[in-house]
């Protein structure tokens, strides 16, 4: 942790194993919101892969049990809306594109820690920030 009390996601590497890159700071995201899909210490959070939401993403996992289109305002939560870019749990991914329903996803500010879930090569096609 910093100084403000926020873990430095920076020091962490995407899966290609480059220092990993913010996600959204508009959602601020990250499980310690801090615009980063940071692992923490000792690996302790699974919000890993940076998405980009879509309508039909955000219907599959509000029908799945994981609301993410309405806001909780308790929770500063402000509720996704297409083109958003969030940090999904890792398993809610592999969920997703087990059923064919996975977002396209920001290889370059997934944690690499995901990879201990989803080999590369499955992540690789629905890149978004590959050339």
């Amino acid at each position: 942790m910093n100084e403000q009390g926020r873990f430095p996601g920076p020091s962490e590497l995407n899966v290609l194993g480059e220092p990993l890159q913010p996600c959204s700071s508009d959602p601020l995201t990250g499980f310690f919101r801090t615009g980063f899909c940071a692992a923490g210490p000792e690996s302790a959070a699974m919000h890993l892969v940076c998405i980009e939401a879509t309508d039909k993403f955000l219907a599959y996992s509000k029908s799945v049990g994981n609301d993410l289109s309405t806001p909780m305002p308790q929770f500063a939560f402000p509720g996704l809306i297409e083109g958003n870019r969030w940090c999904l749990v890792a398993l809610r991914w592999l969920q997703a594109h087990e059923t064919g329903q996975a977002p396209r996803i920001f290889l370059r500010s997934t944690n690499q820690a995901v990879l201990g879930l989803v080999p590369l090569e499955i992540l690789k096609p629905y890149a978004l920030d590959l050339n």
